[in-house]
């Protein structure tokens, strides 16, 4: 995840400053850093001449010497609760006061991470997906003392090299891996009980609604097929399958409220006549 986040920045004209664990690791990351680049170039998904802007990441051989004079610091280290306190602190030390500092974590409390950081309020979480050099989302998590401006800080750089970026908050799996393993357990029930192989699983998901999912998120589908038919959906799949499907009364209060989805102008989303109409 680090390398690819280090090529993304650098292909996108930042500079780049790496380190890793020891001088010796550095240096073997930075050969893997430029090896994945120019694998990327031969198969045309980068420029060739975007290949020297990865050559010219320099390295550091301790956390200091890569943070001094920094405008973002950038933590990637394995999920270790222990290790993240050890880095972010010594990143905390060395780094400008103004220097942001985030930590791409899937899941542990960005609130419990902000503690290892001397003045947290330029401290926040943000969630990279693999492949990221070419995955656009970017979930960025703010503590409790982060600060707004730090938030839209990070929101306009990721913008700014192409990044699809969402604030969410600091729950359990934030939001996409809540969603993500929803999908997954799912999935695996329906193969426990016999309902189709993985194989074929995997194929409904891709040819049919995740067809779509590249243009919608799950809310604008809801509101096009409508909100009446959801709560019927969801009244069969109760019956059949238990309370993890019951309708919620938030979808059972639009309905009752007319607000079914695109047909009636509205339903979890506002919709103007010209946005039905596309």
């Amino acid at each position: 995840m680090g390398l690819g986040v280090a090529e993304c920045f650098a292909v996108a004209g930042i500079r780049v400053l790496l380190t890793d664990a020891t001088p010796e690791l550095t240096k073997e990351a930075k050969s893997r850093l430029v090896q994945r680049a120019r694998g990327h170039a031969d198969a045309g998904l980068l420029a060739a001449d975007t290949v020297g802007r990865v050559e010219a990441v320099e390295t550091a051989d301790e956390v200091a010497g890569a943070v001094g004079d920094v405008g973002l610091v950038f933590e990637a280290v394995p999920e270790d609760i222990g290790l993240k306190e050890e880095i972010l602190n010594s990143c905390s030390a060395a780094a400008p006061q103004d220097a942001a500092i985030v930590s791409n974590t899937s899941s542990l409390p960005i609130n419990d991470l902000s503690g290892f950081v001397g003045r947290p309020g330029r401290f926040c979480g943000m969630h990279w997906f693999n492949p990221p050099e070419w995955t656009p989302g970017v979930e960025i998590i703010p503590a409790a003392a982060t600060a707004p401006e730090v938030v839209e800080r990070l929101v306009e750089f990721l913008r700014s090299i192409g990044k699809r970026p969402a604030v969410v908050g600091d729950g359990p799996g934030f939001v996409a891996n809540r969603i993500q393993n929803a999908l997954f357990l799912e999935a695996v029930r329906c193969v426990e009980e016999g309902l189709a192989s993985p194989q074929e699983v995997d194929e409904v998901v891709r040819s049919c609604f995740g067809f779509r999912l590249p243009f919608f998120g799950p809310f604008q589908i809801s509101d096009m097929a409508g909100l009446d038919v959801y709560e019927n959906v969801l009244d069969v799949l109760r019956e059949g399958l238990g309370e993890r499907f019951a309708a919620p009364e938030s979808l059972r209060k639009l309905v009752e409220e007319g607000r079914t989805g695109t047909k009636s102008g509205a339903g979890f989303l506002q919709y103007t006549d010209e946005e039905r109409e596309r």
